[in-house]
């Protein structure tokens, strides 16, 4: 069996792409069961975040496996598998190891060093465990994954300055309003990206910010936890008074339908920013033909990102270097555990032969006394580690290569393990 990842990125498929396929966490347990029903994938995890979404797995025949998610993943996006095939992520063997640690330790984000990948990657795991999808194979990989990134981020200085969407989401909007100090925010969200960015807001000094959210409690829970007299929540009801008075509205929800539109924006009102860093995006794009407002996404945060990454180069090939070796190191403990249990397997078969062997023609020995016994007892067993040191060595010095793979095959084919 081998490893297997399947996914859309932004470094690969346009956003339009991406806020399609993107799957809301009440959707994955759907698709792991789904999964799960595949005669060629035994284990599963998704991840769907705003900038991927991925299906790694534990697979027996390549080409059968990447049809199967590819089909899975667009049946549940509701998408033409066609429309994927040019824009898909295919990592195979130890190219997914290679590739999910790069994602753990923030390598691949649109922000690198980013921090909130880490409990995403988390999440994901432990809903395919919930679902009994994920097995020993992957939760071992994603645990190493995780280690991996935070000995990236502690090791290297790839974590310094902006390093999260929520600091790139209000240096962006700082960058265009001049200052934030003395403005009137609005977010809408209270998950990890919107508590975030939130945060950010009241650290540039503005003078008031509204957290609008569908479940109201969770926002004032959230509000109350700041203790600061400048936060405030409200139903998500309130979204059309608000972008009345509000200088700058910030989007981190996760939605299935648009929640700002054109209409919605008073004609005489003064300027108004509108960020949208939700995927599916949520603020309607011909907002822009409204004389006094300005929208951004995603896509503008690169500009935050590109300035942020000028005094970060050498950190990136530094992160670079310790994730390659932290994926040296998971395949060679994964093809050592590998050896080492058909080495056991191998030993224990040849012991059960000699112990049975030893047992049938006891009778034989009756005139020999109970040191004598010991003596042949233990020199049977001597024998018999002899002979298995050679297949033992090739097997493990082979673990993990093709060879290996046909050693393995052999050994357990003439020895019935």
């Amino acid at each position: 069996m081998a490893f297997l990842s399947v996914g859309i990125d932004h470094e690969h498929a346009p956003l339009e792409l991406l806020e399609r396929i993107t799957l809301p966490e009440e959707r994955w347990a759907a698709v792991l069961g789904h999964l799960s029903t595949l005669d060629n994938v035994h284990e599963a995890v998704v991840v769907s975040t705003c900038l991927r979404t991925e299906v790694y797995a534990v697979i027996d025949r390549f080409h059968g496996a990447v049809d199967d998610i590819s089909a899975t993943l667009a049946h549940f996006a509701q998408i033409d598998p066609q429309s994927l095939a040019n824009q898909m992520t295919i990592h195979f063997d130890r190219g997914v190891p290679q590739h999910l640690f790069s994602v753990a330790a923030g390598l691949r984000s649109a922000v690198p060093g980013e921090f909130e990948v880490l409990g995403q990657l988390r999440r994901a795991l432990d809903v395919a465990r919930d679902e009994r999808v994920a097995g020993s194979e992957l939760d071992d990989l994603f645990h190493r994954a995780l280690a991996a990134g935070r000995k990236v981020r502690t090791d290297t200085q790839i974590a310094r300055g902006t390093t999260s969407f929520a600091q790139a989401t209000v240096e962006l909007a700082a960058g265009e309003m001049g200052d934030l100090a003395g403005r009137r925010a609005v977010v809408v969200g209270a998950g990890q990206l919107a508590v975030g960015v939130v945060r950010g807001l009241l650290d540039a000094d503005v003078e008031t910010v509204v957290v609008l959210n569908r479940t109201l409690a969770t926002a004032e829970d959230f509000v109350a936890s700041l203790d600061d007299a400048r936060a405030s929540a409200e139903p998500l009801t309130d979204l059309q008074s608000q972008l009345a008075t509000a200088d700058l509205v910030i989007c981190a929800a996760e939605a299935p339908e648009i929640l700002i539109h054109a209409s919605d924006i008073p004609l005489d009102r003064g300027p108004l920013w509108l960020v949208d860093v939700a995927m599916p995006r949520v603020i309607d794009a011909a907002v822009s033909d409204h004389p006094h407002v300005v929208r951004r996404d995603i896509g503008d945060l690169r500009r935050v990102v590109e300035a942020s990454l000028a005094t970060r180069h050498g950190e990136m090939a530094a992160a670079t270097d310790l994730v390659t070796a932290e994926v040296e190191r998971f395949l060679r403990d994964r093809r050592e555990r590998g050896a080492a249990s058909i080495v056991t397997d191998l030993r224990d078969a040849l012991e059960n032969i000699r112990a049975t062997e030893w047992e049938r023609r006891r009778r034989d020995f009756d005139d020999l006394t109970d040191e004598q016994r010991e003596r042949v007892d233990a020199l049977t067993r001597t024998l018999l580690a002899k002979l298995a040191h050679g297949p033992s060595a090739a097997l493990k010095e082979s673990a993990g290569t093709d060879r290996g793979a046909r050693l393995a095959e052999t050994t357990r084919t003439l020895f019935d393990i």
